[in-house]
């Protein structure tokens, strides 16, 4: 479980570069296109290979919804079953969740050859069909914006510090990266939040949505330009803390006291 979970975040980590490569070509006129995970998975059907790459990222990605489940379940980190701490479980649980869906969404890119054009159902879609699916939403807009805070907190505090087993020399170039990844994200996070409790109040899983959304909101505000930079770099820069997380990250599946 221990090379799986790895496993699970360098595909974290690539589909994150992807995004945040791609956004950072519309910021310097050089093509591409702001897009979440989806869109930044259908970017690799025109690469060569390009199927077999989407297939082991789906692999990938499956190890790390099951890695996510098993944070969340057996508490591995550690996080108690404090209001704090049953919080970050249940982002976790959420975390599983989405990159679960986006396995399924990168393998029926595969045998679809592309065709499926971004129809993946959505996690506020799903919610939203299940019973009290509103108040799903809701809760899970809540989630998303604590989720966001504690990356925050946890990007500005050095949290990450206590998972890492990474020499010194190591964290002066590895660490600014940690920095800058996490709080982008958790901006992130927060901003999808707001969307979830907006398709809550309204009943309308369309207007929730993912980092494609995020993009499309900052694009739209002042130096809307220099935002969408910021955010392409800040979203590569977590694609590169996933990376080191593969490499670095003390993991033990088992239960913590």
């Amino acid at each position: 479980m221990v090379l799986y979970a790895r496993f699970g975040y360098a595909a974290r980590g690539v589909v994150y570069l992807l995004v945040g490569g791609l956004a950072a070509l519309v910021v310097l006129d050089q093509g591409g296109e702001t897009t979440g995970s989806q869109g930044a998975l259908q970017s690799l059907l025109l690469a060569p290979a390009g199927d077999v790459l989407l297939v082991i990222i789906a692999v990938g990605l499956v190890g790390y919804a099951i890695w996510r489940c098993l944070q969340a379940t057996l508490d591995t980190d550690a996080h108690g079953s404090g209001a704090k701490g049953l919080v970050i479980r249940a982002g976790l649980l959420m975390s599983a969740v989405t990159h679960a869906l986006l396995a399924v969404f990168a393998v029926s890119l595969v045998f679809t050859f592309g065709q499926s054009g971004g129809g993946g159902q959505s996690l506020a879609s799903w919610l939203m069909q299940q019973p009290f699916g509103q108040w799903l939403v809701g809760m899970a807009g809540a989630i998303f914006i604590a989720v966001g805070v504690a990356h925050i907190i946890k990007a500005v505090k050095g949290g990450f510090d206590r998972h890492f087993d990474m020499a010194e020399r190591t964290k002066r170039w590895a660490y600014p990266i940690c920095y800058l990844g996490l709080s982008t994200r958790g901006v992130v996070f927060m901003i999808v939040g707001v969307l979830f409790i907006m398709a809550a109040w309204h009943a309308a899983p369309g207007q929730a949505g993912g980092t494609s959304e995020v993009f499309n909101v900052l694009s739209h505000q002042v130096f809307g330009r220099w935002l969408l930079g910021i955010m392409a770099t800040g979203l590569f820069a977590f694609g590169l803390y996933s990376l080191l997380l593969a490499a670095y990250r003390r993991i033990d599946p088992t239960p913590q006291d």
